[in-house]
């Protein structure tokens, strides 16, 4: 009970607060700007979680090769991208013209024969760098991920797969990843809703993501703080439907399993209301 009143005391002070600026935040909140922030942060979440699960699932496969130069370059991969910030990542990608040059070449190695050249500006644009530098980053946590998921297999279902002729593609392809996408799932799911969050610092290298959309609003009119909860509550509206979908994706991969699924929540609703029913039931005449 008096978590419940400290919790409708504090909703209540903070709804009734002039300083929050509860008009400026509706005013803005389905503004054209934020929402196509909103759109280019949803399509750099999809296309660097793609670009992250896909490296990843590579990089684990190479990590767990039998062959020593497949696994070291994976292992250095894994440790170069995990051990620098992202945000180094981002900037990187961004000023890759000052390394490079503003027009690189690919040629013929040891000969002087060019086969074509780039104007580096024009590639790697805010939006290909972002999609680069969390896409990539990505990849080396998803690598882990899957590694720890096709660890997670009895190794006796590889040796089935081979005693039956299958290749170590096959094998892996059709019967160790199926399994061991009930330990990917979940810490993916995590992930997914991680990078939404981290898609912000696209910001520091002037993407028009949701941040930035605001942050180019309140640089001219100074209302700051609504113009944060603008952003936050949206935020906060993506990662739950994430949370919601990451659910019954894991219901979807959990079965089978020897313990009991998690109720989804119109099954928890009908529990509770069917414990309520008896009780109300006594005290009619």
């Amino acid at each position: 009970m008096i978590v419940v009143f400290l919790a409708v005391w504090f909703l209540y002070g903070v709804f009734t607060d002039p300083r929050f600026q509860w008009n400026v935040v509706g005013q803005y909140f389905l503004a054209e700007n934020t929402l196509k922030g909103l759109g280019l942060t949803l399509v750099l979440t999809v296309l660097a979680m793609a670009i992250g699960i896909t490296g990843g699932i590579v990089l684990a496969v190479m990590r767990l090769s039998p062959a020593p130069v497949v696994s070291s370059a994976s292992w250095v991969y894994i440790w170069f991208f995990r051990g620098t910030p992202v945000l180094v990542q981002l900037l990187f990608w961004f000023y890759l013209a000052a390394l490079t040059g503003p027009h690189p070449t690919v040629g013929i190695p040891f000969t002087h024969i060019n086969l074509f050249s780039l104007d580096a500006n024009a590639f790697i644009t805010a939006f290909t760098a972002a999609v680069l530098g969390l896409g990539l980053n990505e990849a080396a946590y998803m690598a882990e991920i899957v590694r720890a998921g096709i660890l997670s297999v009895d190794e006796g279902q590889t040796e089935a797969a081979q005693s039956i002729g299958m290749s170590r593609l096959q094998t892996m392809r059709l019967i160790v990843l199926p399994q061991a996408m009930r330990v990917i799932v979940p810490p993916t799911g995590n992930e997914t809703i991680s990078m939404l969050k981290t898609s912000s610092l696209a910001s520091v290298i002037a993407l028009n993501e949701l941040l930035h959309s605001v942050q180019n609003v309140y640089s001219r009119t100074y209302q700051t703080m609504p113009l944060l909860i603008v952003a936050s509550i949206w935020y906060l509206v993506m990662t739950s439907i994430l949370t919601s979908g990451q659910f019954y994706v894991e219901r979807y991969f959990g079965r089978g399993a020897t313990r009991n699924q998690a109720e989804t929540p119109i099954q928890k609703l009908r529990r509770n209301l069917a414990r309520i029913r008896p009780h109300n039931d006594k005290g009619r005449p």
